[in-house]
């Protein structure tokens, strides 16, 4: 199933590191079915995000295929991937553009995460680009049944290792 991303840029009063509170418009990115829900998202994440009044000023699908986070990074960067195929018909090399949101500290760290997320596909690929994003911040969809797939798949996973200590006895 595939994702469709939105960026939402909110306009709200943010607190900066001087004390002063200053109208601020942010970018953030979040996974939602349709303009209503990703509104409704995104409400719901700026109430818990900030007390103050906010203004959703612009709702826009995204054009990313895929988003990586990486840990110990405070940047989002949107790397142009062209993937390259050759044509079977006319021989000749095509290429297609995909575009990843990466997370990294810096360009050199962006290029190289953009590389681990590409690290498993089979064709050939260039990075022709990679730009900074103004997103802030990702907020990804989660239903709550992931934590339930997984105890049910640590469960599984510990009755078939039971299982295997279980060896049949030795006929003499």
């Amino acid at each position: 199933m595939s994702v469709t991303w939105f960026e939402c840029k909110v306009k709200y009063k943010k607190t900066h590191e001087t004390g002063e509170q200053k109208m601020t418009t942010d970018t953030y990115l979040l996974d939602a079915v349709s303009y209503t829900e990703a509104e409704a998202r995104i409400s719901e994440e700026m109430t818990a995000y900030t007390s103050e009044d906010f203004r959703i000023m612009n709702i826009k699908v995204a054009n990313f295929s895929e988003v990586h986070p990486f840990e110990n990074s405070d940047r989002w960067f949107k790397s142009k991937v062209s993937l390259v195929a050759l044509d079977e018909e006319s021989g000749k090399e095509k290429k297609t553009n995909i575009y990843l949101l990466v997370q990294a500290n810096d360009i050199k760290e962006a290029f190289e995460n953009t590389n681990l997320a590409m690290e498993e596909t089979i064709g050939d690929y260039n990075i022709p680009s990679i730009t900074e994003s103004p997103i802030l911040d990702v907020f990804p969809y989660f239903t709550g049944e992931e934590d339930q797939l997984e105890k049910f798949h640590v469960l599984e996973g510990a009755e078939v290792s039971e299982e295997k200590i279980k060896e049949p006895e030795a006929v003499n």
